[in-house]
């Protein structure tokens, strides 16, 4: 709990610099928006439409979405950008349909009476209409304001730290203190904004000076532990020079791994590093490419299929390992630092007992048994070429498919809530929860070498930070890596722990 405790501000405050950015320009487009929307009944139905599919968009997909479009653009595609840009297109419905409501339902025997006086189109909004609608529209901006929170939880697979960072890796770590912080923290914050708008909206409809200049104040003063915040992590950013960015995937492997990178290469060359937390596949890859991560260790199998999008398999990994390599680098610049020395390939695993009892040891002895099982899978595995060659290479039609975040298949088959999971080799849990992997006896699977890969602008600038991710080339075997993770999901201990007690021994 103290190492969670001790996480609190920098996570608290990002996640609240992502919501008050965010709801700060919704409010700045869907006020106007709304006013304009009210002279203009025939613009209203189309425009709120289009913000009401806006919202229907699942949330993580509309955040993964900014990467690619503002990467098109030219500009930072993961970080705060692509999560501020999202969070602010979320943000628009409430306070727009709000603003709209608000507007018409004001008196029109007051509008007539503001005309009969004399007033201006502009001088009745402002001195009429606006004063009565507010509290509708404040209303709008307190709705929107709980809702930007927990979806800012969301921001940490495209680079944005908050909050989610305590719910993604908690979940992949099984550190539900992590969890729970996480959580609360988030639901704290909510109730704090939630709280200080409603007392806007009742200081507006009691028209209190005070409350109203009370809640605006302690907004105000958020907004300047915020904004502080940032310009001291930008001042800071400067003052070090240049900080090694290592990226990592949602999974435990992914964060032991982008520690000891990071650890190695501070070790070895003096240099700032951090490790950025849980992005999504392609997001990590992308941010590679684009020069917005330093590395990160990726598996030859996810490049030759995702990325390279090939089918075919190479008779070896060396084979497949080299056009991985010349691909990287002719066609992005990227360089293969060092092969670590293990595979993490997808396997399907069941139960021991399960195992024993139909004789399975392949892939191929599951296939006529599996139209009576349930598969459960991480939620991309389905979608992924390496299932289209499982099915094609053993027929594999299961009763049912169900796809879960990775860290609950595992509870789900100990759970017998599913009957076969899509399993990654190198898991510590395929040991202690008793699971048999199966051979993939046809090759459906390509190899999944773990590979670091550097980007083409830190290898050009910074050839002492290759250097010292080569010299990680091959320390590090399966079954090593194994008790690595079974270290973290199954002892409790972090990843910066494990990362380091194996720096210690490697470099000490």
């Amino acid at each position: 709990m103290k190492e969670q405790l001790a996480l609190l501000p920098g996570y608290l405050v990002a996640h609240l610099q992502l919501t008050l950015v965010a709801l700060t320009l919704g409010v700045g487009l869907s006020v106007p928006l709304g006013i304009a929307l009210s002279r203009s009944r025939r613009l209203e139905a189309p425009v709120l439409a289009v913000a009401s599919i806006i919202q229907t968009i699942p949330s993580l997909a509309l955040l993964a979405f900014m990467v690619p479009a503002l990467a098109a653009l030219g500009l930072k595609s993961i970080g705060f950008a692509p999560a501020i840009v999202g969070l602010f297109l979320y943000s628009v419905l409430p306070i727009l349909r709000n603003t709209v409501a608000g507007l018409a339902a004001v008196d029109p025997a007051l509008r007539e009476a503001a005309r009969g006086v004399g007033m201006t189109p502009g001088e009745q909004l402002r001195r009429v209409e606006l004063p009565l609608a507010m509290p509708v529209i404040v209303a709008g901006i307190r709705t929107s304001a709980v809702w930007t929170v927990g979806t800012a939880t969301l921001s940490t697979p495209v680079g944005a730290p908050s909050l989610g960072n305590y719910i993604f890796s908690g979940l992949q770590t099984r550190n539900y203190t992590a969890v729970l912080v996480g959580c609360i923290a988030a639901a704290a914050l909510a109730l704090l904004l939630d709280t200080l708008v409603r007392a806007l909206e009742a200081g507006i409809r009691r028209r209190s000076r005070a409350l109203v200049g009370t809640s605006l104040a302690a907004l105000g003063a958020l907004g300047v532990i915020a904004a502080g915040s940032f310009v001291a992590s930008a001042a800071a950013a400067r003052s070090e020079g240049d900080r090694i960015s290592i990226g990592a995937k949602t999974f435990t492997e992914q964060y032991i791994l982008s520690r000891i990178l990071a650890g190695a290469i501070a070790r070895e060359t003096g240099l700032p590093t951090e490790a950025v937390d849980s992005l999504g596949s392609t997001v990590a890859f992308d941010a590679l490419r684009n020069g917005q991560i330093d590395g990160y260790v990726e598996y030859t199998g996810t490049l030759w299929t995702t990325i390279m999008k090939r089918s075919e398999i190479p008779g070896d990994r060396a084979a497949l390992l080299r056009e991985v390599d010349d691909y990287l680098r002719a066609e992005h610049g990227i360089v293969v630092a060092a092969a670590l020395g293990f595979e993490n390939t997808y396997t399907i695993a069941v139960r021991r007992a399960d195992a024993t009892r139909l004789a399975l040891r392949t892939v191929g002895d599951l296939a006529p048994h599996l139209g009576a099982m349930s598969l459960g899978g991480d939620y991309e595995i389905f979608q992924r070429p390496e299932w289209r060659s499982l099915q094609r290479a053993y027929g594999l039609a299961p009763r049912e498919q169900r796809s879960m975040d990775p860290s609950l298949m595992y509870e789900a088959i100990r759970a017998r809530q599913v009957d076969a999971i899509t399993a990654f080799s190198t898991d510590g849990r395929l040991v202690s929860y008793d699971l048999q992997a199966l051979d993939d006896d046809r090759h459906a699977i390509p190899p999944y070498d773990a590979i670091v890969l550097v980007s083409a602008r830190t290898a050009r600038e910074h050839g002492d930070v290759v250097t010292a991710l080569r010299g990680l080339a091959g320390s590090i075997d399966a079954d090593r890596m194994r008790r690595m993770n079974a270290a973290v999901d199954e002892q409790g201990d972090t990843p910066a722990t494990v990362a380091e007690r194996f720096l210690r021994e490697r470099l000490p």
